[in-house]
């Protein structure tokens, strides 16, 4: 006798949870889709995400990269910099390892949220397997196989089954906008390291970026309320020389940072995926990747169900094993390096100059680096 097809609920339909869904639906099951959001909130977003390999490769196995290639803005370049120091190391794509070469030979991609959504939104309404309720409160519903918790880092599910979360907040904030820029070029992302905390500059296309700017939050609080003359003149001064905003493109929005951690990532048939999994500090881009990594095991382990090599019942078990090394090791990296740059402490400054000296010299070193940050450190281990 044939199984039935297994099902799942999914809370959450932002771009993890929504991602999800057509992880699980390509892996044979039948998903329910909720979100108290419609789908018109769930686009206004002004936010802009960097993709690494590692969710390359997971929209291409759900042939959703070429849905979006024509919003992706590639960068060829990422510059670290030194601020306290005045060191720069440049990664360039041909320091990516073997594993991350593809048909686009970039570091990384950026990806603004709107039309994001409105692919995955698209593609869920094609899927037949997916049904979605949008605008409407979720409720646990029953006789599900799985139900994955993607509603955010403050999940009302991964409360409700009773799953604890360690917080540590960073006395940084973190100040997200978009701007006009000159003096760098369109293919050209930059890492700056300064004692208050890291700077991200990410290419939007032409002249335009997206910051990401930590600092202390009360200050980000004031810079947050300033007209955008004043905004501009303070942002000119957080920037190298040769960066110069002229344009405020949105509204800067200001909000608190913190490394969180919930243990442990399932009860029952919930697994949590996400941001109501975990949280990282934004330094080099890794909090997105590592949740659509959480999405890429799900759709994996959802495959060998289907397949018969996997009861449903194991996969929020063995789920929670396998991410285990991944999540803990970015988390523990990223917060390593807000720790080592994010100071002005004289005893660290020869050790940040010998590192970025070490990689500038190795290039097995920068491909190391490199690797781990695009297609995750657990993909470098030795099997």
């Amino acid at each position: 006798m044939a199984s039935s097809v297994p099902r799942a609920q999914v809370l959450g339909a932002g771009p993890t949870g929504a991602l999800a869904a057509l992880a699980l639906a390509q892996a044979g099951w039948q998903v329910q889709l909720d979100d108290p959001l419609s789908a018109a909130e769930l686009f206004q977003r002004s936010r802009a995400y960097a993709l690494t390999h590692s969710s390359r490769e997971l929209l291409e196995h759900l042939d959703l990269w070429r849905p979006l290639a024509a919003h992706l803005v590639p960068f060829r370049t990422l510059e670290l910099c030194d601020r306290a120091t005045g060191d720069q190391l440049p990664f360039r794509a041909a320091d990516l390892p073997q594993q991350a070469c593809s048909a686009d030979p970039a570091v990384g991609w950026i990806l603004q949220h709107t039309p994001l959504m409105e692919v995955l939104l698209a593609a869920v309404a094609q899927r037949p397997a997916i049904e979605a309720q949008l605008g409407h409160g979720p409720q646990r519903r029953p006789g599900m196989d799985l139900v994955v918790a993607a509603d955010g880092h403050r999940s009302p599910c991964r409360r409700a089954a009773g799953l604890r979360q360690w917080s540590r907040p960073y006395r940084q904030g973190c100040l997200t906008v978009q701007v006009g820029l000159r003096g760098s070029a369109p293919d050209q992302a930059w890492e700056l390291f300064r004692p208050e905390g890291p700077f991200a500059v990410l290419p939007l296309g032409g002249d335009a970026f997206q910051l990401v700017w930590s600092a202390p939050l009360e200050r980000l609080r004031r810079l947050e309320q300033l007209e955008p003359v004043a905004f501009l003149e303070a942002l000119s001064t957080a920037l190298p020389e040769r960066l110069q905003p002229e344009v405020l493109l949105d509204q800067p929005r200001a909000f608190p940072v913190a490394l969180e951690l919930a243990w442990p990532l399932r009860r029952g048939p919930v697994v949590l995926v996400g941001e109501a999994a975990h949280r990282s500090h934004p330094v080099g881009g890794q909090g997105l990747n590592l949740c659509w990594r959480d999405v890429q095991e799900l759709g994996q382990l959802a495959a060998l169900v289907s397949a018969g090599r996997l009861a449903a019942r194991r996969l929020p078990g063995r789920y929670a094993r396998r991410r285990w090394p991944d999540i803990l090791l970015v988390l523990l990296a990223t917060d390593a390096l807000v720790r080592l740059f994010s100071n002005r402490q004289p005893l660290l400054l020869p050790l940040r100059r010998l590192a970025l000296a070490a990689l500038a010299r190795s290039g097995w070193l920068r491909r190391l680096c490199l690797g781990a940050m695009t297609l995750g450190p657990c993909r470098l281990l030795p099997r």
